[in-house]
């Protein structure tokens, strides 16, 4: 069930209070980017929190995206206006060390390394899915619009899902094959 206006309205005036509608990305703008990650995460029939995360997730910036919209110090801004569960899930995605996390990120025992603390954790099976749910989600929306971007890491990118593939929902897993390699 998609997230309601009411639920994401808080979360989508922090962005355009914070300048997403003015941030150029791929696609438009990051504004734009982030609401369209929220709608696939809805559509492959993920729960709430997962889209809010959606649509937030580049708040901290990412190991890929480096412009932050706020700093860690605000995180509780944001997680007033999302809740502590998608908060928690925006950061997560947010301290991901891609280099250290990915190889053995479908692995339960897989470590996690935060790229803000430089320590290294155990997500729990949940946090684990959600993440990879919504790396998905926000790589095939890039891929699915930029030609370029699909020629240059498609093949990188289907590897990488091919090896998550345990955590991604089936809706994921086909729209990943269809987009990145199709």
């Amino acid at each position: 069930m998609p997230v309601s206006l009411a639920d994401s309205g808080p979360a989508v005036a922090l962005l355009r209070g914070l300048g997403a509608a003015d941030i150029a990305h791929p696609g438009g703008t990051l504004l734009a980017h982030l609401q369209r990650v929220q709608r696939q995460l809805a559509a492959w029939g993920a729960r709430p929190a997962l889209q809010l995360a959606g649509l937030c997730h580049a708040f901290y910036g990412t190991d890929g995206f480096p412009g932050a919209l706020l700093p860690l110090e605000r995180r509780g801004e944001l997680a007033a206006a999302v809740g502590a569960e998608a908060e928690a899930l925006v950061y997560l995605y947010a301290s991901c060390d891609r280099s250290a996390t990915y190889p053995t990120l479908a692995e339960a025992d897989g470590p996690f390394r935060d790229r803000f603390t430089g320590l290294s954790h155990t997500p729990e099976p949940q946090s684990r899915c959600d993440f990879a749910e919504l790396s998905a989600a926000n790589e095939t929306d890039l891929a699915r619009l930029d030609p370029a971007f699909r020629d240059r890491w498609g093949p990188e990118l289907l590897t990488f899902f091919t090896r998550i593939r345990p955590l991604l929902s089936q809706p994921a897993w086909s729209d990943c094959q269809e987009v990145v390699a199709g």
